[in-house]
């Protein structure tokens, strides 16, 4: 599989008359019509019309020597949950019918800085799995590692970048949704500050915690699209130097249960990092020992999308996934009393966390404990709880203490990928960028 191109390298390749928006889209759309399983889908729908529509437009402004904005002829692919006109916002599901009435804020904004938006990716249903299975649309293969998960909950978008069906693609991140596909599709993946990028017309799972994220080949590519996700100017990432940088391990919890693959890698990605100059300390971090306890059963998660699926759990609850349905359905068992004080201990740990973040310049862990595991081994229902808790583990985290994120590959060739993930504490986002382009070059 070829790597993809970074997105200033094909924006440069337009700009200069090498590549026509129309041919880098058809480039796109061939490739879903070679790679495309129909009991696998990566795209549940593609926006051809709308999509050679926008890409032809973009070509004749370059020809008047118009700028066509930011992402001007970008094929860009959008995870199932984002409202766009006229189409089935189906977050997965069988169960959603009405077609929007208008585009989700985000979509609105890479529309006018020129994205081309070729369709909606697969996703676990309503974004509650870390997996990316889906009984309704099937579960696209990993495109790194055939028979084994792409990871979730932004399942198609991330395979769909990997395999050149898109540039880039927009997920959402309220567990690691962006960061586990693009960990274990061998990409990046960035997980904002939550107040950074708006949700309007976005399906949500928790209101507390949902992102929204980029999925792209490199630091920059996802720079650029979180630029205009947030509504900025793209800023070219600064040069940072390593050198005396303070990044923190920590000795507990995020380090519980590593497979051998996913430990050797990132020892090995500490000592190159070593290497460049970064100071490596590994310390305690109690605020992350108490998350469990904001998990206990379901969390925000489970009492929020309860919130939003009560009704349609009692028209047509037939008709959902039954391991999300039973995960959903935790949520009737939260009281009001329940909730509210969730929402005091989490305040209390997210203050917690921001003042021992204060001592770093940010935090290093595997972005998953385990490579990504084989479609066989989530057969039963105790595997595939035990295994979904265990890779949303560790970038829950940044969700749960409303910090800033990002997977980096670190895997070597021949080896299973499970990714790099740097964190940084809220509002750091630009910042963090600067540092993961920096990361990324040493890696």
């Amino acid at each position: 599989m070829n790597q993809p191109k970074a997105l200033a390298r094909l924006l440069d390749e337009m700009d200069n008359g090498q590549q026509k928006a129309t041919e880098l889209l058809e480039n796109c759309f061939e490739r879903i019509v070679a790679d495309d399983d129909a009991n696998a889908r990566i795209y549940t729908r593609r926006f051809d019309n709308t999509a050679r529509a926008e890409a032809d437009a973009i070509d004749r402004l370059r020809e008047a020597g118009l700028s066509g904005g930011q992402l001007a002829g970008l094929p860009i692919a959008l995870k199932a949950l984002f409202d766009v006109t006229g189409e089935i916002t189906h977050s997965g599901s069988r169960g959603w019918q009405a077609p929007a009435q208008t585009d989700a804020l985000i979509v609105s904004r890479l529309r006018r800085e020129g994205a081309v938006i070729t369709g909606h990716t697969n996703m676990t249903e309503f974004a509650y799995s870390g997996l990316g299975l889906n009984p309704h649309y099937g579960t696209p293969d990993n495109p790194l590692a055939p028979g084994r998960i792409p990871g979730g909950s932004s399942s198609g978008a991330a395979v769909a970048v990997a395999r050149g069906m898109a540039s880039g693609a927009i997920g959402t991140d309220t567990g690691g949704s962006v960061r586990i596909p693009a960990a274990f599709c061998g990409l990046v993946g960035f997980k904002p500050s939550q107040s950074r990028v708006p949700r309007d017309g976005t399906f949500p799972l928790s209101d507390s915690l949902d992102s929204i994220g980029p999925i792209a080949p490199t630091v920059d590519c996802c720079a650029r699209l979180d630029a205009v996700l947030a509504g900025r100017q793209y800023q070219p990432l600064r040069p940072v130097s390593l050198k005396g940088l303070r990044f923190v391990v920590p000795t507990d919890y995020m380090l519980d249960d590593l497979d051998n693959t996913v430990a050797q890698a990132f020892a090995c990605s500490l000592n190159s990092l070593r290497d460049a100059g970064a100071h490596i300390i590994e310390a305690p971090a109690p605020a992350l020992t108490a998350i469990p306890e904001l998990m206990e059963g379901g969390g925000f998660t489970a009492a929020e999308s309860y919130f939003v699926h009560r009704q349609s759990l009692a028209d047509h609850g037939d008709q959902y996934d039954p391991r999300v349905r039973s995960r959903i359905e935790r949520g009737a068992a939260i009281t009001a009393a329940d909730y509210l004080e969730l929402c005091r201990r989490r305040q209390q740990r997210k203050q917690e966390a921001d003042e021992w973040l204060q001592d770093y310049d940010g935090l290093l862990a595997p972005t998953v404990p385990v490579v990504p595991p084989r479609f066989e081994e989530l057969t039963a229902d105790e595997d595939y709880a035990r295994l979904n808790l265990l890779i949303l583990r560790n970038p829950t985290v940044a969700n749960m203490l409303d910090l800033c994120s990002i997977t980096l590959p670190n895997h070597k060739s021949g080896y299973l990928p499970g990714g790099l993930m740097l964190t940084g504490r809220n509002g750091t986002d630009d910042t963090l960028l600067r540092l993961a382009k920096a990361v990324e070059q040493v890696l």
